[in-house]
């Protein structure tokens, strides 16, 4: 069984900083890719970022230049970080981990409850 734990998430005036954590813990063969989603109330759940197990990172348009995917294999974590909040980035932000569980060689997602990021204007 795997767990997938987000945490840093608050409120912050626009303009400031927030790195959010996921980590993800259990029966772990192996971890391919690992992303950031968000969804803000009443609009569609949105790609935030994605980074490979290699590091090669992609960016929805919206955060491009100001938020950050990061991940540290060692500890089956991914980091965002967030600079220059903005109101509209006030959403829920979860993580999305590919899990490998055993030999089979097959990943499968695993998504945490979320975090809440506030951004007061």
């Amino acid at each position: 069984q795997v767990q997938v734990v987000e945490s840093g998430g608050g409120l912050v005036q626009a303009g400031g900083s927030l790195r959010l954590s996921c980590a993800a813990s259990g029966i772990i063969f192996g971890i391919n890719a690992m992303g950031w989603y968000r969804q803000a109330p009443g609009k569609q759940r949105e790609l935030v970022a994605t980074i490979t197990r290699g590091g090669t990172s992609s960016y929805a348009d919206s955060v491009k230049g100001r938020f950050t995917i990061s991940r540290d294999n060692a500890k089956n974590t991914v980091y965002l970080q967030m600079n220059s909040l903005k109101p509209e980035d006030t959403a829920v932000y979860s993580c999305n981990v590919e899990v490998r569980t055993g030999w089979s060689g097959k990943y499968y997602d695993h998504k945490g409850q979320g975090t809440q990021v506030t951004v007061s204007s």
